[in-house]
């Protein structure tokens, strides 16, 4: 024990030191170490809670994606339907339009062929009473030398009812 005297050990003094020491560790146990624990986990929760989160945020954004996929290709299916849809109804307007335009050219054909029939018979005779008139006049003229006026008279009757028929 002198020995340690020498270097100044006192056991008084150790006993007081460890009963201090065991007084700072039931003070810090208490009072601080407990709601140390406490915060960190509470903070191990909060990070547990995210950690969850964001897995299920995460699986979420997974079945948007797939759900978003399954939108946008029956969106593409149903312009392309759409799309052939209106080809389709583009197409028969076309042929119907193309028959409703052939028809009112054969209309305006047959309007046109008509138009010249009518023409043609009123030029045929117009050109027949002109003929008609040329030929009794030229009767008329040749006929004074040759015949009498009773003869010429019935000469350009009998020519007349001729022409008529």
């Amino acid at each position: 024990m002198e020995l340690l005297e020498k270097f100044g050990f006192d056991p008084v003094l150790l006993i007081a030191q460890v009963i201090n020491f065991l007084i700072i560790l039931y003070v810090l146990k208490r009072f601080l170490y407990k709601p140390i624990l406490d915060m960190l986990k509470k903070r191990e929760e909060t990070v547990k809670e995210g950690l969850k989160q964001a897995e299920e945020a995460r699986l979420l954004l997974e079945s948007t994606q797939e759900k978003e996929k399954v939108i946008i290709k029956k969106a593409r299916l149903a312009a392309e339907q759409m799309i052939k849809d209106a080809k389709t109804q583009a197409q028969e307007e076309a042929k119907l339009i193309e028959e409703t335009s052939k028809k009112q050219a054969a209309r305006l054909i047959e309007d046109a062929q008509r138009q010249i029939e009518l023409s043609e018979n009123e030029t045929e005779k117009k050109l027949a009473t002109y003929v008609s008139r040329l030929a009794i006049e030229l009767l008329t003229k040749s006929s004074k030398e040759l015949f009498s006026e009773k003869e010429q008279k019935e000469i350009s009757q009998n020519a007349i009812k001729h022409i008529k028929q």
